[in-house]
């Protein structure tokens, strides 16, 4: 088989993924709904936290689904037709949320879509992060640090699990995670993280805008 042809399955997989991850749906319910621009409020994040900070709780609702969605859809149409380029098509997902093709490569923080991915990926570490996710942000209230521990525990859950072959691709995420919650791991540290329900009406700065 011609070299080129092996490429098209990942390749697939990897840009399907990217362009439904891409897909800034909390930017399109706060439109559609007359809340503005959601890069302009709070942290400018495209995420259901932020859009929470609209005083919209279902539109939030309805994003945090949407960004869950969308990459339990890339993963779940590749293992349809690409099984062994699945991880590929979460990638691509993951990445498409955080930097968007329609937001100027901007994005959000890839928390709710990584969510997606693990469950479609292997459903023992999806809800293994769906725990750490809901009982660290039940206990502290704080979105970023949920996000956060959540993404830690994935690649954990893959090695107990034993998914060996997700561990690197969830460390990956992983660190991502980290580096896109840079700020709010500041703000952890120095006590000023708002919690999650506070308002925060401040500007956001141009790296947040991208948060």
């Amino acid at each position: 088989m011609p070299t080129e042809v092996l490429w098209i399955a990942p390749l697939t997989a990897l840009l399907g993924g990217y362009l439904l991850g891409s897909i800034p749906f909390g930017v399109l319910l706060t439109r559609a709904a007359g809340a503005g621009d959601l890069r302009k409020v709070g942290s400018g994040n495209i995420g259901a936290t932020n859009v929470l900070r609209t005083g919209r709780k279902g539109l939030a609702a309805a994003t945090l689904l949407l960004d869950m969605l969308k990459g339990a859809l890339a993963v779940w149409i590749a293992l349809r037709w690409f099984p062994a380029d699945a991880p590929l098509a979460a990638a691509g997902a993951f990445i498409g949320h955080c930097h968007s093709v329609w937001l100027r490569l901007g994005g959000g923080k890839g928390v709710a879509t990584l969510m997606g991915v693990s469950v479609a990926l292997a459903w023992p570490i999806g809800l293994t992060y769906a725990l750490v996710w809901l009982g660290v942000l039940a206990l502290t209230r704080y979105s970023s640090l949920a996000g956060i521990a959540a993404a830690i525990a994935a690649p954990v859950a893959a090695a107990l699990f034993d998914r060996f072959d997700l561990v690197l691709l969830f460390i990956a995420f992983a660190v991502i995670v980290l580096y896109k919650h840079r700020e709010n791991i500041a703000r952890l540290l120095g006590g000023t993280e708002p919690r999650l329900g506070a308002d925060r009406t401040e500007t956001p700065d141009a790296d947040a805008a991208h948060g």
